[in-house]
C-alpha cells in the first residue's frame, strides 16, 4: 500500500508539472513535459517520441500491447466526445468516444509492463490539430553498462513505428498542410469496381494496363536505366468518368500493396510550397504509390509552379511514383506541364460519350434494375436512350435514371401533364427566341445605319459593327432534342414514359450548343447550391470515353 501511495504522490507531482505548463506562456511544451517527468521520476530513463511516427497507444489499441489508464487519484485528463452515426440513413445512437489528453498508461508489450505518459497540445495558436508525445519510462537499472538507450523502450517504437507507417483500411489525404489517414475515403473506394466503369474498351484496357503495368515493370526500368516514375493526365468534359476511373485504380490496386494518397489542396498557413514539399516527401516514403491530383489546374497557380516542377522532376528521387491528375481545362495546364516529357507524359481524353457507349451504360442500368419487377425495363430500350440521350455526359445519364425511378416510386408518373408543361414552356422560349432575334437585327441594322452615315474616314467605325454583328451570330444556336419514335407496343410503357419525360427536362437545363466539350457544364435539375453540385459531380460521375478517330491515350 505504501508502494502505491508513493507512486501515486509522483505521478500527482508529474501532473501538476502539466498543469503548472499551461498556466503560463509555453514555447517548447515537449521539452517541458520531459523536464518534469525527470524531476519526478529521477530513477527512470525517459525515451520521447512523438506520436505521429510511432503511435503507442493506437498501436495497443489495435491489439498489438496491452495499454491501461491510471485514473485512481484523478491525475489524469480526458475528453469525452460524441461520434454520430456515418448517415442519418444508418440510423443508430453514434458512439461516446475518449480522447486522453494527459495521462499515465500501464503498458505491456513483449510481456514486459512499463509506465508510457501521453501528452498532447497544440504547437502554437490557431493550430488546427493538436500534436501528442509519448514518453518511455523504464528503470535505469534496466540498461546494460554503456547503453544510452532502452533496449525494451526502442523495440517498442520500431514495431509501432512500422504498424503506423502502413495503412489500415485507410488513403492518405493531404489537406490544410498535413496528410491524415480517412477511413471513409477508403469505405468510398471499396465500392468501385471496373466492372462498374463504362470506357471505350480499347481506353479502359490501355489505362489498366498503363497504371498496372508500370508498377510491375520495375525491373525493366532499371535494366534500362530509365527513372522508375510516370504521370498521367485525365482531361475532358465533366462528368464522362474521369473521377471514377481514379476511384476504380485506387480500389484495384490495393491487392498489390500500392498506397493512394490523395491531395485535396496545397493550401497551409505555412504556405503552398511547405504543401508541395510535404507531399512528395511523403509519397517518396510511400512509393510505390499512386499520388492523385484531382482538378490539376486549379492546384499548380503560377506562383507555385517552378517549384512543383522542381519536385516532380529535380534532384531527388521520385522512383516509384506513379502521378495521376485529372482536369476539365487542359488548355489552362501550363506547357511545362501537359507537354513536358518526363513529368505528365501520358494523356487520356474523355470525351462525350458515343452512341456505343451510351447503350453500354443503358444496358448496366438495366442489369442493375432486373430483379425489380415494378419497372419494365424492356431489352428495346437501352437502344432507344442511347439515341434519346445525344450530348449527354454519364453523369447526365445518371441523372436521367435516378430522377426516371424517383418519379415511378413517388407516384408522380402522370406523363401527359408533365409533357403539356414542357410543351408550353418550350413554345414560350422559341416565341422569346424569335423576338431577341428581331431586336437584334432590328439594332444591327439601325447600327449599320449610323456607320454609314460617318464620313469617308469611317472605314473604322463600320469595320467594328461588321465584328459586333459577327460575334452575335457567332453563338450558336440550341440544337433540337433527338425525336425518339415508340414502337406501337410499347406506348404504354410507364418507364419509358417517365424517362422521356425526364429527357427532355434535363435537355432544357443542358447548354446544347454544337460544341461537345460544353455539355455537362451546366446544372442539372436539383440543388442550386455550387458547393453540392460540385461534390455530386465527382462523386456520380459516370464513365465513358468516345472511341474517335486516332487514339484517345495520346503520350
Amino acid at each position: 500500500m505504501g508502494e502505491y501511495n508513493a507512486e501515486n504522490t509522483r505521478h500527482g507531482s508529474a501532473y501538476q508539472g502539466y498543469i503548472s505548463s499551461y498556466s503560463v506562456t509555453h514555447v517548447y511544451s515537449e521539452l517541458e513535459v520531459y523536464d518534469a517527468l525527470r524531476r519526478t521520476h529521477g530513477d527512470y530513463h525517459i525515451t520521447t517520441v512523438a506520436a505521429r511516427s510511432a503511435d503507442l497507444i493506437g498501436f495497443a489499441e489495435a491489439g498489438h500491447a496491452r495499454a491501461d489508464l491510471v485514473r485512481e487519484g484523478d491525475n489524469f485528463f480526458s475528453v469525452r466526445s460524441y461520434a454520430p452515426p456515418a448517415t442519418r440513413l444508418e440510423g443508430g445512437d453514434g458512439t461516446i468516444g475518449e480522447k486522453v489528453r494527459f495521462g499515465l498508461f500501464k503498458y505491456c508489450f513483449e510481456n514486459k509492463w512499463l509506465d508510457i505518459y501521453q501528452a498532447d497540445w497544440y504547437p502554437y495558436e490557431g493550430a488546427g490539430e493538436r500534436i501528442r508525445y509519448c514518453y518511455v519510462l523504464t528503470p535505469k537499472s534496466s540498461l546494460g553498462d554503456g547503453e544510452v538507450h532502452s533496449p525494451v523502450a526502442d523495440r517498442l517504437i520500431a514495431a509501432a513505428g512500422k504498424w503506423s507507417s502502413v495503412l489500415h483500411e485507410e488513403v492518405y489525404v493531404f489537406d490544410s498542410g498535413c496528410w491524415t489517414k480517412s477511413k471513409t475515403l477508403w469505405s468510398a473506394v471499396q465500392s468501385s469496381s471496373w466492372d462498374d466503369v463504362i470506357l471505350d474498351p480499347a481506353m479502359k484496357e490501355t489505362l489498366i494496363k498503363d497504371v498496372e503495368g508500370f508498377f510491375d515493370s520495375r525491373e525493366t526500368y532499371e535494366e534500362y536505366g530509365v527513372s522508375w516514375k510516370r504521370g498521367i493526365i485525365m482531361h475532358g468534359t465533366p462528368g464522362c468518368g474521369k473521377t471514377i476511373s481514379i476511384k476504380a485504380l485506387m480500389n484495384s490496386l490495393q491487392s498489390r500493396n500500392v498506397a493512394s494518397l490523395y491531395v485535396k489542396s496545397f493550401k497551409a498557413c505555412q504556405g503552398e510550397q511547405y504543401s508541395i514539399r510535404t507531399i512528395f516527401q511523403q509519397a517518396r516514403i510511400m512509393a510505390p504509390c499512386m499520388l492523385i491530383f484531382e482538378d490539376l489546374d486549379s492546384l499548380v497557380v503560377d506562383k507555385v509552379r517552378s517549384y512543383f516542377l522542381n519536385e516532380v522532376d529535380g534532384l531527388e528521387n521520385n522512383d516509384g511514383i506513379l502521378m495521376i491528375g485529372s482536369t476539365n481545362h487542359l488548355e489552362r495546364l501550363d506547357a511545362g506541364i501537359s507537354k513536358r516529357p518526363s513529368r505528365f507524359d501520358r494523356k487520356y481524353h474523355y470525351r462525350l460519350p458515343a452512341e456505343k457507349e451510351r447503350l453500354l451504360y443503358s444496358a448496366y442500368w438495366k442489369k442493375k434494375l432486373a430483379k425489380n419487377d415494378k419497372i419494365d425495363f424492356h431489352d428495346e430500350i437501352p437502344a432507344m436512350i442511347s439515341k434519346l440521350t445525344e450530348g449527354f455526359s454519364f453523369a447526365y445519364m445518371k441523372e436521367l435514371f435516378v430522377q426516371t425511378l424517383l418519379t415511378i416510386v413517388s407516384g408522380r408518373a402522370d406523363v401527359e401533364d408533365e409533357d403539356d408543361d414542357y410543351d408550353h414552356i418550350a413554345e414560350a422560349e422559341k416565341e422569346s427566341q424569335a423576338f431577341e432575334a428581331d431586336i437584334d437585327s432590328k439594332g444591327a441594322k439601325h447600327q449599320a445605319d449610323e456607320a454609314d452615315s460617318d464620313d469617308e474616314n469611317g472605314q473604322k467605325k463600320k469595320q467594328k459593327t461588321k465584328d459586333k454583328n459577327k460575334a452575335k451570330k457567332a453563338k450558336k444556336p440550341k440544337r433540337p432534342m433527338p425525336e425518339l419514335v415508340i414502337p406501337a407496343h410499347l406506348e404504354s410503357n410507364v418507364f419509358l414514359k417517365v424517362l422521356q419525360k425526364q429527357a427532355k427536362l434535363l435537355w432544357r437545363e443542358m447548354d446544347n450548343s454544337e460544341d461537345d466539350e460544353i455539355h455537362g457544364r451546366q446544372k442539372a435539375a436539383g440543388p442550386s447550391n455550387p458547393e453540392y453540385d460540385a461534390i455530386m459531380s465527382r462523386i456520380n460521375a459516370g464513365n465513358v470515353v468516345e472511341d474517335d478517330e486516332g487514339s484517345d491515350c495520346g503520350c
